[in-house]
């Protein structure tokens, strides 16, 4: 909290003032981190009518965000912090809302009858949130990678004889 106090040019005990402990500072940057990357993913989903193109650009924006490595995607990345249980519930349910469009996006498809929709949301999410771990800047953009994790899931691999 004394970085963060001196980095503002402030005083450390006056950082209270505004926040009442390190976990609602956290709070509070993780809740801009998930409505700027929600509202760039909104944005980038309302420019396609296809269910499957607006899976696609919000995955290849939330890759975008993700592999640019800047503190965006430091916040977003980041595991919760499981010492911060006052404020828990509320990052919880801010990652659900973001989320949620990824659900929205999934039930847009047209997928074969008994599809497990949520799992393939959870897979898709893990995919794509692990992505900064093996991810080195290439020919292969963040977009070609979205545009294989949805072919992927689209047209499953497996070669019928």
């Amino acid at each position: 909290m004394r970085d963060i106090a001196a980095a503002a040019g402030m005083k450390a005990g006056s950082i209270y003032y505004h926040f009442p402990s390190k976990e609602h500072l956290f709070l509070a940057v993780y809740e801009a981190g998930v409505r700027e990357i929600g509202a760039v993913v909104q944005a980038a989903i309302e420019a396609h009518g296809d269910p499957w193109g607006r899976l696609e650009a919000a995955c290849a924006t939330h890759l975008t965000v993700l592999l640019a490595g800047g503190p965006l995607s430091q916040v977003i990345q980041r595991e919760l912090p499981a010492d911060s249980m006052a404020v828990r519930p509320r990052l919880v349910a801010l990652r659900d809302e973001y989320e949620g469009i990824f659900t929205r996006l999934m039930g847009e498809l047209h997928l074969p009858e008994g599809a497990n929709r949520q799992d393939l949301r959870l897979m898709l999410m893990g995919a794509l949130n692990y992505t900064h771990t093996w991810y080195r800047a290439g020919p292969e953009t963040p977009a070609d990678i979205a545009r294989n994790f949805v072919r992927f899931l689209r047209r499953p691999m497996e070669v019928t004889a």
